[in-house]
């Protein structure tokens, strides 16, 4: 199929735009046409979609269905995919139509919400296909502004806040960004994605004020790369909005935030810092996987003693992300395959378990775990299902959750020990608060008057975490699904990293770093 990246990139785009014309009243019937419209669309967008795992070959390492076209100002439209982006298209396109049916309940400006999801949906796709470096950050960047107004607007009491929180902090970690764009097309010549993979930037030692940088502009590009995907991940110690975000906002948002918006500075590592950058991502390595286990013990220790079931979970997200970004920087193959499962994993089971809080919430109006107590007696079912996904936070094998820890782990281990060892007491914290989480809410005498007459999960409720059980359950006891995708994309990548390192330094440091 001729375009498919860009059909699929912009048919939500059109559908909002058909909601915004066409779609007129605020009664009952037009808001349930904008929620039919909107989740015929984003299913339409994953079938279409589905028609890119067919056409892609894995063993193939380059970027596959390229479109290119002159677009404003001499800037080139130009996108595609590899084993690294696409399984993240699907990720997208796979999760959209379950957060729309999870919208259901909305009834407050039902259209703007739809439209802001199918743009939001549009812009996230398109992060993963630009092969632009102009059009990634046209994409990386507009995509802020639906999700500042969906926390905004539909948002909690402290919505305001918590919006222009998140919309400061990756905005302005996002300026030194550009600044680092200008530079590379500058020296390069070029905005084109892959060319700019081929380039070499300088990486001789450079002075600056009298201080000695060590990988000279190499450097220099990775810090101001690593200011935007360190707070969109988001890293410790630029974590803070993210607890923020999530509490303040709708359930819908919160699931789009936890297993899209925060991968987007997972991509960006593997897209720009590792390939374009080798020496200093190799210089900045062991301060990154040390901000990890900070992340990863730190904020599992603080999710501990969190009364706000979001704010727990988010906690436990940034934790996770801990793992990811050890990963990436481990820069071996078992790293940055496990970095890439725990992402697509962290997608299906951190959205699933805002969904369950959702599930309650809608019922009770609470976020608060001292109000709960003892569900399992009146929700059998919603006890079944919340328990299969705390399990996969926790990583328990057979479960997608386990698998990429464990890579993530076996890749950071030959690279640095102790960060391996103090990284999987992560993995035991985990078990600590996501257990303690579920026996509060769940297990338990139900005593409280306000639970006993809680209803359990509904028909349409049930159909939106049957696909994510699925997938969970499927990823957990056949991981190839997803490795044998990435895999030899990652194998290339890490080849060439390897590479230029061995360009730059001595063997005898290639040979102790990696």
């Amino acid at each position: 199929m001729d375009n498919l990246l860009s059909i699929v990139t912009f048919l939500p785009l059109v559908a909002a735009l058909i909601l915004a014309v066409f779609l007129r009243g605020e009664d009952a019937a037009a808001q349930l046409n904008a929620k039919r419209l909107a989740l015929a669309a984003t299913s339409f967008t994953f079938l279409i979609s589905l028609a890119i795992l067919v056409e892609f070959d894995p063993n193939d390492t380059g970027f596959q269905l390229v479109e290119e076209s002159e677009w404003l100002f001499g800037l080139t439209y130009k996108v595609g995919v590899d084993g690294i982006s696409v399984l993240f298209v699907l990720l997208t396109t796979f999760l959209m139509p379950i957060t729309i049916a999870s919208c259901w309940g909305v009834t407050h400006r039902v259209k703007e919400y739809m439209i802001a999801m199918l743009v939001l949906e549009a812009l996230m796709i398109g992060v993963f296909v630009a092969l632009d470096m102009v059009l990634f950050y046209l994409f990386f960047e507009a995509g802020l502004i639906p999700m500042f107004l969906i926390i905004g607007i539909w948002g909690g009491k402290d919505r305001i806040y918590a919006a222009f929180k998140f919309f400061l902090y990756t905005f302005l970690g996002s300026v030194l960004m550009l600044v680092a764009m200008i530079a590379m097309y500058v020296d390069a010549g070029t905005t084109d994605i892959p060319a700019l993979l081929n380039h070499q930037f300088d990486a001789g030692p450079m002075s600056i004020m009298g201080w000695q940088i060590a990988g000279g502009m190499q450097t220099l590009l990775w810090l101001a790369f690593f200011a935007s995907f360190a707070v969109k991940m988001p890293m410790w110690p630029v974590h803070t909005w993210l607890p923020d975000a999530h509490v303040q906002a709708p359930t819908a948002g919160s699931v789009v935030l936890a297993a899209i918006l925060l991968k987007m500075g997972g991509y960006g590592f593997l897209r720009f810092s590792l390939p374009m950058f080798p020496v200093g991502s190799d210089i900045m390595a062991p301060l990154v996987l040390w901000l990890s286990v900070i992340a990863i013990v730190y904020t599992s220790l603080v999710a501990m003693v969190q009364e706000d079931m979001k704010k727990l979970i988010a906690y436990s997200s940034v934790a996770h992300m801990g793992f990811v970004t050890m990963g990436i920087f481990a820069a071996n193959q078992q790293g940055v395959d496990g970095a890439i499962f725990q992402m697509i994993s962290h997608g299906f089971v951190s959205g699933a378990l805002f969904l369950c809080v959702g599930v309650i919430y809608d019922r009770m109006h609470t976020r608060d775990i001292d109000a709960y107590g003892g569900l399992v007696v009146r929700m059998p079912a919603y006890a079944a299902i919340f328990m299969l996904f705390t399990m996969a936070n926790v990583g328990l094998p057979g479960t997608s959750g386990f698998v990429g820890e464990f890579l993530t782990l076996i890749g950071v281990f030959q690279v640095n020990t102790w960060v391996g060892v103090f990284a999987a007491t992560g993995v035991i914290l985990s078990a600590c608060y996501a257990l303690w989480l579920y026996r509060r809410v769940v297990f338990g005498d139900l005593i409280k008057e306000s639970l006993k007459s809680i209803t359990d999960m509904d028909r349409r409720e049930r159909a939106i975490f049957a696909p994510l059980v699925v997938m969970t359950l499927l990823l957990g006891v056949y991981p190839s699904l997803v490795t044998d995708m990435i895999g030899p994309s990652v194998e290339a990548l890490v080849t060439q990293y390897d590479t230029a390192l061995a360009t730059y330094v001595p063997d005898t440091h290639v040979a102790a770093t990696h």
